[in-house]
């Protein structure tokens, strides 16, 4: 990835990016007697509720390990995520954890998309992360709603927290590392959702840092595998780590900003040091990038999925395949 040129504002946010270089965010520490994470079938369409039935004993047994040692905050927070009804793909409960929750049936959805969270998220905000709506979980059951009401054929919602999100103030929000990581992470998500229902058409919702993870999976498809994306939306993206939406095998780029959504303010440039990559590159919303603009409203960096809202609507009629309705920005 070549570095853009970049002037003052860009050098004082390279400095910045230097220094927090320095700062590392600490992960949580594991809950002492976590139970490690379940052994699980293989992601088939008859495995579906096998799967889910044993990562709701492991919420369960995690929640008992928080008890037992007070931490009141875990066991909260996991006590929710095992609550009746829900569904998880995958859970873990090391660290920060990870869990990837399940909306719908998957094997009979003509319409699945996937949300993949920005920087923050861990099992502790997956349900709050400030607000409700601004959590992956949150966003991911306004999102179900909103595409019921909007889809012509059944659909499914899988939240993903399935790679190791950064910390916002951490060296790791500004490097693309993580995404590179998490992207091979999603590109096994979707080769499983092709196990359970090939007939599927799925498409990749993105926030903040999740695109960039979207971008590294999208990027490393060759186009028989990205063929089988429907499409891809970002929203309240600092890049995806490509240049254009042209290096992305293809599949239909949509991208939305927010009015008062602060990442309006992050350069966009794509430099190599300390041994990795520092920021995301060409911004998605720029005419230049190729992507196409949909309607993100007046809202901020975490109101793109609150309910009733516009972009929320539009992020929906994306994943519907209604994509001749969606209002342009």
């Amino acid at each position: 990835m070549r570095a853009r040129k970049w002037g003052r504002r860009g050098l004082l946010v390279a400095v910045a990016a230097t220094i927090v270089l320095s700062v590392s965010a600490a992960a949580r520490s594991a809950v002492p007697g976590t139970p490690a994470p379940p052994r699980l079938p293989a992601v088939k369409a008859g495995t579906l509720d096998a799967r889910y039935a044993v990562n709701r004993a492991a919420i369960a047994a995690s929640e008992r390990a928080a008890h037992r040692i007070g931490d009141r905050d875990r066991e909260r927070h996991l006590r929710e995520l095992g609550a009746p009804g829900r569904n998880f793909l995958s859970f873990g409960a090391e660290g920060d954890g990870q869990a990837v929750e399940v909306l719908g049936d998957l094997a009979t959805a003509g319409r699945i998309a996937v949300l993949i969270p920005g920087s923050d998220t861990t099992i502790d905000t997956f349900d709050y992360l400030g607000s409700r709506r601004a959590s992956l979980g949150g966003g991911a059951r306004a999102l179900h709603d909103e595409l019921r009401r909007v889809s012509r054929t059944p659909v499914a919602v899988v939240a993903w927290y399935g790679y190791r999100a950064p910390r916002t103030m951490s060296r790791d929000v500004v490097s693309t590392a993580r995404a590179t990581e998490g992207g091979g992470r999603l590109q096994r998500l979707l080769e499983e959702l092709r196990s359970v229902n090939p007939a599927a058409r799925v498409t990749l919702l993105c926030h903040s840092y999740g695109s960039a993870v979207c971008g590294s999976a999208v990027g490393g498809m060759d186009r028989a595998a990205a063929s089988s994306l429907a499409g891809l939306a970002v929203f309240g993206s600092p890049g995806m780590g490509v240049e254009s939406a042209a290096e992305l095998p293809g599949v239909p780029v949509w991208a939305g900003r927010g009015a008062r959504d602060w990442i309006a303010g992050a350069p966009h440039i794509s430099l190599s040091a300390f041994g990795g990559t520092l920021g995301f590159g060409a911004d998605p919303v720029s005419a230049s990038f190729g992507a196409k603009p949909f309607a993100a409203g007046s809202g901020g960096h975490s109101d793109y999925l609150a309910p009733g809202s516009l972009p929320l609507h539009n992020l929906a009629l994306i994943a519907a395949g209604r994509t001749s309705e969606v209002s342009r920005g």
